[in-house]
């Protein structure tokens, strides 16, 4: 096809389906726009890392093991932490509170 013939077939194709040029920009600025949020979103590489299964496995499973890491940190942190707080209390001899961390705190110490 030369670009004569092309000039034509889109002269035809215009002449019969009645599209002004402000349409045809608007519709190019809407396929510029989607094609730069697909670039940014890259969706491309998604896709091209979700075709690779022993990647995607494994991925999983090195989040999974740092999960499990930081959830341990952070469980051992925060009873280390209320576990100083609770000594604390008992310092403060209250009545019926210091009783039970009292017994609680033997617990934790025992071998």
């Amino acid at each position: 096809m030369t670009d004569s013939d092309e000039e034509s077939e889109s002269t035809v194709l215009l002449s019969a389906n009645p599209v002004n040029v402000q349409e045809l920009a608007g519709l190019r600025r809407q396929v510029t726009l989607l094609a730069e949020t697909l670039e940014k979103m890259r969706l491309a590489e998604y896709i091209a890392y979700l075709n690779r299964p022993g990647r995607l496995l494994w991925f999983n499973f090195l989040v999974g093991l740092v999960r499990g890491l930081g959830t341990a940190l952070g469980a051992g942190l925060l009873a280390g932490i209320a576990y100083f707080l609770l000594k604390r209390i008992v310092v403060l001899n209250l009545p019926v509170i210091g009783g039970l961390i009292a017994e609680l705190s033997k617990y934790v110490n025992q071998p």
